[in-house]
């Protein structure tokens, strides 16, 4: 399913660079905003400045004059409204909605698949050179938020098969549409398998055994000199630190800086002498 952002009457040009930058962040990069405050507002400093990098979101952008220009190719449409309406859609929060509509989609898929009339007409199509049609139940799925002010007007709610409603403080649930915006994207994009975690640190080497090893004999050798040690009675001690440092799971660096520490213990007791 393709995903689009509708912005309906945005009054601010700040909020469509924002809207830019989140859905970016997000992997989505079709905007569309019907009958803007601004007619140039993708060009307008502001938005530039608020897209915070997001301006290939902004080059594709289109603006239209109409809402139904705007859903043109989509067949799912998600209204975000913080007002309950007495007639429209269901009222519902976001992370469920998008479970059940991709286990619509998903069951959709299973059907066609089990249809071997779709799978074989779908090859000639591909062989002809043409594009085979829309596999799921849906063409695409639309967000749409209404004006920073009024929010989304009823005739438009009522055109949507769901009114998503961000679960906030009960006390106070008023969000900025940048926010409002970002909060659907990452709660759509989780449901579509989100993005794995960056390290942001080089991935961890361990020491060999050797190195451990070797590590340890100059310890052993540390300890004896500061007295800590009796090589006649050694008990455990050093198995004990062998476990130890096993655990520790040590890499290079950290092999060298204890050697460090032994070599200065050793510097300490002759100097004792």
């Amino acid at each position: 399913m393709k995903t689009r952002f509708v912005l309906i009457n945005t009054s601010h040009a700040g909020n469509v660079g924002a809207a830019a930058r989140a859905m970016k962040v997000m992997g989505f990069d079709d905007l569309v905003l019907v009958a803007p405050r601004w007619p140039n507002v993708l060009r307008k400093e502001e938005t530039i400045q608020r897209a915070s990098g997001a301006l290939d979101v902004l080059e594709k952008a289109r603006i239209v004059a109409t809402l139904d220009e705007a859903l043109e190719g989509i067949s799912h449409l998600c209204a975000t409204a913080m007002t309950p309406r007495d007639f429209g859609p269901p009222t519902v929060e976001p992370r469920a909605h998008f479970e059940m509509l991709l286990k619509q989609e998903r069951l959709a898929l299973d059907a066609q698949a089990l249809q071997p009339e779709n799978a074989s007409s779908a090859v000639a199509g591909e062989a002809d050179g043409g594009s085979p049609a829309p596999a799921g139940g849906h063409t695409g799925v639309a967000f749409l938020f209404g004006s920073e002010r009024f929010g989304m007007t009823n005739e438009d709610v009522y055109r949507c098969h769901a009114a998503l409603s961000i679960p906030t403080n009960p006390g106070f649930g008023s969000l900025n549409l940048g926010a409002a915006i970002q909060v659907i994207a990452y709660d759509w994009r989780q449901a579509l398998g989100g993005f794995a975690v960056q390290d942001a640190t080089p991935a961890r080497v361990q020491a060999d055994a050797a190195q451990v090893a070797g590590m340890l004999a100059h310890w052993e050798q540390a300890l004896t000199g500061i007295g800590f040690l009796d090589p006649a009675a050694p008990k455990k001690l050093m198995p004990r630190l062998n476990q130890l440092f096993n655990r520790a799971q040590l890499s290079p660096e950290e092999i060298h800086i204890l050697r460090g520490v032994a070599k200065a213990m050793l510097e300490a007791a002759q100097a004792k002498r």
